[in-house]
């Protein structure tokens, strides 16, 4: 997977940013103007410009309003969707999360630092139980069965992560969590039996939580647009800010940067929602597997 951390800098680009810059560049592109123009406006280099375009920089608002009246962009909604796109990733940038000391977050650096800012987090997995939801058992059981870790104590560093991740659930400005499972993801034995009667007891309480809501998506619900990935959708609180799709692969990691695409996953999980286990009929299949066990 690609190490793409939300650092400051010209050398790291971030999803916030990326989007940005794409959106400029499209608007430029619209209008038959090349970067040379775009420099001119901003008094500054045609290199300068292309980092701005590939999120490699952050954008200060006077060049946005200046780029937005070059491109004939002055709509008001538009321009203030634009800054406020730029400020969050301002701040995701100066952030001095935990993440960034964690030598082994890798490509979920990014990610974390998203799902830190979030307000809610949407959640539709295949396979395993969400990292949010996650025992260390668990989790330690992933990573020993992975192979992309070698010695125990980074396995033990990334447990660490996925834990400290988990402190949003409870913490003062708790994040909203909507996680929609497969019914496969119960069933996998990860670890053995008794990780996995304890992984459906942490299901069980975390259920209980005002803010998280749970739903099983059962084998009988057939075929859905979900069906074939496992992603995240992350959404801020902050008034006009996107929703960020997130996507891990076992090699890579795609970003869905676009609004019109990000909608449509939002589409996409809400038929899975509809084709799932109410939470209640969710927490009684989750206590009868846990029983099992």
């Amino acid at each position: 997977m690609a190490d793409d951390r939300p650092e400051r800098g010209t050398s790291t680009s971030t999803v916030l940013g990326r989007r940005l810059g794409g959106e400029l560049l499209r608007m430029r592109e619209a209008r038959g103007m090349r970067q040379a123009h775009a420099a001119e406006a901003l008094t500054a280099s045609v290199p300068k410009v292309a980092k701005l375009e590939r999120g490699l920089v952050p954008m200060r608002d006077p060049d946005i309003r200046a780029l937005c009246h070059l491109y004939g962009t002055d709509d008001a909604d538009t321009v203030a969707r634009l800054l406020g796109l730029a400020k969050l990733d301002r701040e995701r940038r100066r952030a001095k999360g935990w993440w960034r000391h964690s030598p082994n977050a890798g490509a979920l650096a990014e990610y974390v630092a998203l799902e830190d800012a979030a307000s809610q987090v949407r959640n539709w997995q295949v396979s395993l139980i969400p990292g949010l939801c996650q025992t260390p058992e668990y989790a330690r059981a992933l990573g020993a069965g992975s192979g992309a870790w070698q010695q125990p104590d980074e396995i033990e560093r990334t447990v660490e992560i996925r834990m400290r991740r988990q402190k949003r659930l409870t913490s003062e400005r708790p994040v909203q969590v909507h996680a929609v499972i497969w019914e496969a993801a119960l069933r996998q034995l990860v670890g053995g039996p008794a990780v996995m009667r304890d992984q459906l007891a942490r299901l069980l309480d975390l259920a209980a939580l005002p803010n998280v809501t749970l739903q099983i998506s059962p084998y009988a619900a057939g075929a859905h647009p979900c069906i074939t990935s496992p992603f995240n959708i992350v959404s801020f609180a902050e008034p006009g800010a996107v929703d960020v799709v997130h996507i891990d692969g076992i090699t890579s990691t795609v970003w869905v940067e676009h609004e019109g695409d990000g909608a449509l996953y939002g589409e996409f999980f809400d038929r899975a929602v509809e084709l799932s286990l109410t939470t209640d009929d969710s927490v009684t299949l989750i206590d009868t597997l846990r029983k099992e066990l």
